[in-house]
């Protein structure tokens, strides 16, 4: 890793260059995507009443999860949050992670061309994972009172091929 700050982000904005050129993900691409999510999301009977509880404004969320997705997707740093901090309150295990997973890849596949699908699927496979495993952390710390969210180690494949 550069110790240079000035050469580091020159370095993120070819990597984020590439990516938009192999991909095609922009800001619209991804506003589309999550909206498109949520609106699934929102009605899923295993996920859906988790959202409706624990999400006061629609927008505010949205908006938040794009600048997530722009980080994540384009790597532009937009998102200053902790995901996992966010979620360790939150009534959620491995059939949620999964649940969500499904439904994010779905709609990427849906909204997206292929290789940008392709891109989201894989980055939302390891968020879902580094979660998971975040989540398992702190609740198995003790005195925590918490259950595990443990994903189990065949999530991922159960993802891809449909089972889960």
């Amino acid at each position: 890793m550069s110790a240079d700050p000035q050469a580091s982000a020159a370095r993120r904005n070819l990597i984020a260059a590439d990516i938009v050129e192999r991909t095609g993900i922009d800001d619209g691409m991804i506003a589309q995507l999550v909206r498109s999510f949520y609106n699934s999301a929102r009605r899923d009977p295993l996920i859906g009443p988790i959202f409706e509880r624990h999400v006061a404004d629609w927008e505010a969320h949205q908006a938040r999860m794009c600048d997530f997705w722009s980080s994540v997707a384009l790597m532009n740093g937009r998102y200053h949050g902790q995901p996992t901090a966010a979620h360790l309150p939150l009534p959620i295990a491995a059939p949620h992670f999964r649940r969500w997973l499904e439904l994010f890849s779905a709609t990427a596949r849906e909204v997206c061309p292929p290789t940008a699908a392709a891109h989201f699927a894989a980055r939302a496979e390891r968020i879902a994972e580094s979660l998971q495993r975040g989540i398992h952390a702190q609740h198995a710390k003790p005195d925590s009172g918490c259950r595990s969210a443990s994903p189990g180690p065949d999530l991922h494949a159960r993802v891809r091929a449909g089972a889960a």
